[in-house]
Order: structure tokens, then sequence, then C-alpha cells
């Protein structure tokens, strides 16, 4: 019988084999298309990996964290921008169902999401609710056994390409705000009617993952599709994120990770002044920090996600995980355009969609300040 150890490491191989065949090539391409491969997130969850952090008895994976961050580490490496598209719905949208929807709701949305036959993305932020993310202005009005939803959302991973989302907006009064405890959440199906993405984000980095903003417009939604509690919205969307930094800590290393592997080969070929520049001291100092940082990276992430598998509360460590892993696929990245010299500021050159792609995992999902405030309050509190 399979160990957990002999299962992990089938399902990071099926990965890696999967990225190097059907997402490399291409990644480059989609890039500069800013095309979202659907297609290949489909084959993606007929092999399983939409329902990673699934258990079961939901027809998912059931794979333990640790696992979860290698196979999207793998997949990072490859392309980024297809990593956060499934990293989104593995960790936030599946573990808000997982923990606080209805029986009814995991049978009609969850598990149809881990066989890969839903693909689902988190709307949070608005144009003026971003890192103060509890000032969100889009608004829910009860109707008799209906919600109706107005508003507006930015920057939503895949709002322009899931099956569904799930929807943060207000459910107290205008007259009666009550802060993060007036926030519910709401499972959204992108076909309703009032449901609007907008065009496309023309983002630096991460083009092939769909990012855009959302219209509400008199959306009407059975009062079934509120997801848990009325005025929980806030702590569940925290929850998902303490989920969702630990995949972007593995986004990180994995970018990271290939900034150093093309690195390597390049400095093993490009010859200056009689020599292959990897036989300097000065690109083997940078080399071995820039290795040095990767592993402590991971090793952070995994600590993280072990503690996580343990039952135990990951909030300063996923944002420890997150910071730290995050700011060293931006330093890796800068170092190798570095090596690269002039060839590294040119789009043929791998490095220099890598370094783009670095830059939003400081920003998305928390930025590199709010992570420092987020630890530093830990550590206050002991």
């Amino acid at each position: 019988m399979p160990t957990a150890t002999d299962v992990r490491e089938q399902v990071v191989e099926l990965a890696r084999e999967f990225a190097r065949d059907k997402i490399e090539p291409f990644a480059a391409e989609w890039d500069r298309t800013s095309h979202f491969p659907r297609d290949v997130i489909d084959e993606l969850g007929k092999l399983g990996f939409l329902g990673m952090c699934t258990p079961e008895e939901y027809d998912g994976m059931g794979l333990d964290t640790v696992t979860y961050l290698m196979v999207l580490e793998e997949i990072s490496a490859a392309d980024s921008a297809l990593a956060v598209s499934i990293g989104i719905h593995n960790a936030i949208p599946t573990t808000m169902l997982v923990r606080h929807g209805t029986r009814e709701q995991k049978e009609r949305w969850l598990k149809p999401m881990a066989r890969g036959e839903l693909l689902a993305g988190f709307a949070l932020s608005e144009a003026e609710a971003g890192s103060d993310a509890a000032s969100l202005r889009s608004q829910a009005i009860k109707d008799g056994k209906h919600w109706v939803l107005n508003g507006a959302k930015a920057w939503a991973t895949n709002a322009g390409t899931a099956d569904l989302m799930m929807i943060m907006v207000r459910t107290d009064t205008p007259n009666a705000r009550r802060g993060a405890k007036g926030i519910s959440t709401f499972i959204v199906p992108t076909d309703s009617k009032g449901y609007k993405a907008a065009k496309p984000e023309d983002k630096m980095g991460l083009r092939a993952s769909n990012t855009a903003g959302i219209e509400l417009n008199d959306l009407r939604l059975p009062a079934d599709q509120m997801l848990g509690e009325e005025g929980m919205g806030f702590v569940y969307a925290m929850e998902g994120l303490d989920s969702g930094r630990l995949g972007i800590g593995a986004q990180g290393v994995g970018i990271a990770r290939k900034a150093l592997e093309l690195s390597l080969m390049y400095c093993a070929e490009r010859k200056q002044f009689g020599k292959a520049i990897a036989d300097f001291q000065a690109v083997q100092f940078k080399l071995a920090d820039m290795a040095t940082r990767i592993e402590a990276a991971r090793a952070l992430a995994q600590r993280a996600a072990a503690r996580k598998d343990a039952g135990e509360d990951i909030t300063l460590y996923a944002s420890m995980a997150k910071l730290f892993a995050s700011e060293t696929a931006m330093w890796v990245t800068t170092q190798a355009i570095q090596l690269f010299g002039g060839y590294g500021y040119m789009r043929d050159f791998p490095v220099e969609k890598l370094f783009r792609d670095a830059k939003v995992t400081e920003i998305y999902e928390g930025t590199s300040e709010i992570q420092r405030i987020v630890i530093s309050r830990s550590l206050s509190k002991g």
C-alpha cells in the first residue's frame, strides 16, 4: 500500500511532468498575448489539481498542505500566472466551503470544483478598499428569500474566467455600519444576471492570469447562497488568506528557483575575459546567496504548512512565509537579470518575465507592509 511519502512523490512528479510538457513551452506566448489557457486548467482539473485541498469525501485529493505547496512550486516555476489561478481556487474558495459550507453547498459547488468541473475565484478588494479591506462598500440588501447585490470589486483573480466567485459585500445597513462585522460572503455563479466582469487588467506580470474588476448590478441570489453566518464574511476571508499566503510563498519559491536554474546554465555557458563567468568569484557568491535564500524561503513556507496540517494557528507563520518568499523572489530575479546583463533585460530571455511576475507577490493577498504589521502584532501578543 502506498505510503504518504509515496503519494507525495507521485503527485509532485506528475505536476513536474505536466508543467514541463504542457505549460513551460507555451508560457512566454501566453504572457505576450495575455492568453488565459482554460484548456490547460481543465486538464489540470481532470488530473485532480483543482481539488488538492479538498477532502476525499468531497471528491478531492485530500493532500496535506506541504504536498500542495510542492505542487504549486512546480507549476510556478513553469508559469506563475497559471499557478496563481490554481492557487486561488484551491486555497480561498475551497477553504471557505470546506470550513463553512452547508452539506448542500458542498454537494452543489465544492464537489464540482474539486473534480475540475468548476473554476472558482475570490473578490474582496475594491478601488477604495485594498489593504483596508474592511472598508469595502459593495452592498447586499435582503429582499424576502433573496439578497440583491450592488457594487464593484477590483483586481479579482479569475473574475472573467471563473464559473463561480466568492464575493464579500456588506450586509449591514448604511445607517448602522458595523465595520468588519458587517461583511458577508456570497457564492456567485458568474452566469448570474447582474454579474459583469470588466475588461482584464493590462498587468506588468502574471499576464496569463485573468485579473479584472467586477460590476454587481441588482444581482439577485437565493438566501441559501450566503456562505456561513451573516456578518462573518471578513473572518472567512482572513482564514482563506492565511492559506492563500502559503500559496504565494510557494509561488515565490518557484519563480526564484527557476531564475536560479536559468542563471546557473547561463553563467556556465557565457564567456568573458576568456572563461565562463561562473568561474568568477563575484558571480559564484551571487549564485550562492540566491540558492541560500531560496532554500530558506522554502523551509519557512513548508514549516507553516506543517503547522497547518497539525491543526495549529498559522496566521503569523503564513505572513512570515509570504513576506520572505515574495521578497526572495524579487531579490533573486533582480540578481538573475544582473547576471544575464543586457540579455536579461530582453524579452527574448525568460528571466525578464520572471522578474515581472515576481513583483506582484510583494503586493497581492497583503502587501509586504501589511505582512509586517501582522507579524509585529502577533509578536506583541506573545
